[in-house]
């Protein structure tokens, strides 16, 4: 009859390292791709409009934002509870300020998409016209002619 010996003396071989470059790798460009900037942040309430008929902005790289709405509830005591702008990060002190915000975005652009820019204004839906007005007054005057109205789209059709 055969003995059965046990040999104490083999260790498990090490685990392989050479892959683990490889794996990082992929979860970093995996989280690259799939991760999206803050753009910028929202120093006025928002509740935008509803509406059917909607096309879906094609090159959002193209779109410069402004906002327009009643300052977020912390902000009020600072900046009151009228309707302001907010471009980018500030609030704009007065309309004409719009002009100057778009001639430097345009310049950040190049020169082959300079014609093509868009600007979206993303209006809450209780501001009055008014504020809207002077806006549109200034981009035509910085000739931004191309001005889009973000919504949201309607649950109920009828």
């Amino acid at each position: 009859m055969a003995k059965f010996r046990k040999e104490g003396g083999k260790r498990l071989p090490a685990i392989s390292t050479a892959s683990l470059p490889d794996i990082i790798f992929m979860l970093l460009f995996f989280f690259m791709t799939t991760t999206t900037m803050k753009e910028n942040t929202m120093l006025v309430d928002l509740d935008l409009p509803e509406a059917t008929e909607l096309t879906k902005l094609e090159q959002k790289s193209l779109a410069k934002y402004i906002y327009i709405g009643v300052p977020k509830r912390e902000l009020q005591k600072q900046n009151g509870t009228e309707a302001r702008i907010q471009l980018d990060d500030a609030f704009a002190r007065k309309p004409s300020e719009v002009g100057t915000f778009i001639a430097t975005k345009r310049g950040a652009m190049s020169e082959a998409d300079q014609s093509k820019m868009i600007v979206s204004l993303k209006v809450d839906k209780d501001t009055k016209m008014g504020v809207v007005t002077d806006v549109k007054q200034e981009l035509r005057k910085a000739y931004a002619r191309k001005i889009y109205y973000t919504s949201k789209e309607r649950t109920n059709k009828y």
